[in-house]
């Protein structure tokens, strides 16, 4: 095997809030860097959002890289790479590993970078992007998980009985195996009768109480309860005994414990205690966390698995459900969720969102974790001569109506457009202090003021006027957001 080259290069130095973070490049292989971030002054690793403004002073400097920030006992380590996709929203990648856990996830992760004397030399940096992408970008974990899923997904499809269709079987062990899991999720933070292993728990007592020798009952006894009877109700609606059956369990309004179709067309479905127990022997191999932390075990798994597998496993055809890939959710999350989720914590914490409120810190710490890439295409370019005149004098305005340039605009995207996009995302000291000005083209609206947005599905009340897009806008008293240069006082 090969390792990676040596790399001699200046320090990068990176500031932020008045501290200063050396970023030393320590390896590199064909245009793949590897760089170590030392710590802050108190020795600790610096915080999400810094870790994220080091790490794009560092992509101006090496485009493919690595990033290792370390404390200052070098206990801890976090590993962070970052996929970037054209089209798609910037992924963060990170992997921390702590001396006293085990190193089994972080061994697999460096074991494929290392490059074989064979691959030496026709090695790319594409192929090297490969490696790295394999190493950080699917967790181990779950794709060890999922392996051994297919495999007891086939045991406990043998083991269901009353369904005489082979797709309808198939469909139901899918189905029985997403509630198991989604419960096994649930049950380590304590939501089903305080009991983190619940499941396990309740088969041993109903096997104790039924008696051993009735191998359904498990299944017809006391899961079909508490997925239809419990889970699936409200807990004024359930009958009176239940509460004895199965413990203090929540309402989970979300279809997947409903009576299934499946359900009422084969009221015979039998599936024997022995294929609950095989299945939690499985699962009780991993442990099973609602959360990222960062002292994990490499046994762990996290919802995440979830939507892999059903990416991976699921019968589309038949079960009329698609994949849904995250930078399509992550759109309309970001377009409907987010904006009503901050007007609805706004009626009830309005200081939050003031300057210098909690929120607005977060914004202004990492803007660009809140601002489409797309926006800030070609935004800290400077503008052509002809086109930049034309920013304070309008009689200069008279290529405006020419398409931009490929390295400044998205598709169709003239110089008007591309200014008023400019304009809307960049602003500086001279911002006037009385008004801003908003484009009213689309929801959620971004406001800027000194590099940070404010995002608002709500348009306020104010008097129309025309921005430099000849798009109505409209501008504001300056009480409402704080303010947006007008576009003669963008510093371009």
């Amino acid at each position: 095997m090969k390792s990676w080259a040596g790399t001699i290069t200046a320090p990068l130095v990176v500031e932020n809030d008045g501290v200063n973070y050396v970023v030393n490049a320590i390896a590199e292989k064909r245009g793949m860097v590897a760089y170590e971030c030392q710590p802050g002054p108190k020795g600790q690793i610096p915080d999400y959002p810094t870790r994220g403004k080091i790490e794009r002073q560092v992509a101006k400097s090496a485009h493919e890289h690595i990033v290792v920030f370390v404390n200052q006992d070098r206990t801890v380590q976090t590993w962070q790479w970052v996929r970037r996709e054209k089209g798609r929203p910037a992924a963060r990648r990170e992997h921390t590993y702590v001396c006293a856990q085990p190193g089994d996830s972080l061994i697999q992760k460096l074991q494929n970078l290392m490059v074989s004397l064979d691959e030496e030399e026709k090695l790319t940096i594409v192929d090297i992007f490969g490696k790295v992408r394999q190493a950080f970008d699917v967790d181990r974990v779950t794709r060890r998980f999922y392996d051994r899923f297919k495999e007891e997904h086939k045991a406990f499809l043998s083991f269901i009985e009353g369904i005489t269709a082979v797709a309808d079987r198939e469909w139901y062990a899918s189905l029985m195996l997403n509630r198991l899991m989604f419960i096994y999720f649930i049950q380590k933070k304590g939501f089903l009768d305080g009991d983190d292993h619940y499941l396990r728990n309740r088969l041993q007592m109903v096997r104790h109480s039924q008696g051993i020798g009735k191998f359904h009952t498990f299944y017809r006894y006391f899961l079909r309860r508490l997925f239809h009877e419990g889970l699936a109700q409200p807990k004024e609606d359930r009958k009176g005994d239940l509460s004895t059956l199965l413990g203090n369990v929540p309402y989970l309004n979300g279809g997947l414990f409903d009576t299934h179709q499946l359900e009422n067309d084969n009221p015979e479905i039998q599936i024997p205690d022995e294929a609950f127990e095989r299945l939690f022997d499985f699962f009780d191999a991993y442990q099973w966390h609602l959360d990222e932390r960062p002292t994990r075990a490499d046994n762990e798994i996290n919802p995440d698995v979830l939507g892999y597998i059903f990416e991976k496993y699921i019968n589309q055809k038949q079960m009329g459900a698609y994949y849904t890939k995250e930078d399509i959710t992550e759109y309309i999350s970001k377009s409907t969720i987010i904006p009503f989720l901050f007007d609805a914590a706004e009626k009830k914490c309005a200081i939050a969102f003031r300057p210098e409120g909690a929120v607005w810190r977060l914004l202004r710490d990492d803007p660009d974790r809140y601002i489409y890439e797309a926006v800030r295409k070609g935004v800290d370019l400077p503008l052509p001569e002809g086109i930049a005149a034309g920013v304070a004098d309008v009689a200069k305005r008279g290529g405006w109506n020419r398409p931009a340039d490929d390295s400044f605009a998205l598709a169709t995207e003239t110089w008007r457009e591309h200014v008023a996009r400019r304009t809307r995302w960049r602003c500086g000291p001279n911002s006037p202090p009385e008004t801003f000005t908003v484009s009213m083209t689309s929801s959620p609206v971004i406001w800027t003021c000194a590099s940070s947005p404010r995002m608002s599905s709500r348009p306020a009340k104010g008097r129309t006027s025309c921005g430099p897009s000849g798009r109505a806008s409209r501008r504001y008293p300056c009480s409402t957001p704080p303010a947006v240069p007008a576009p003669s006082s963008l510093p371009l």
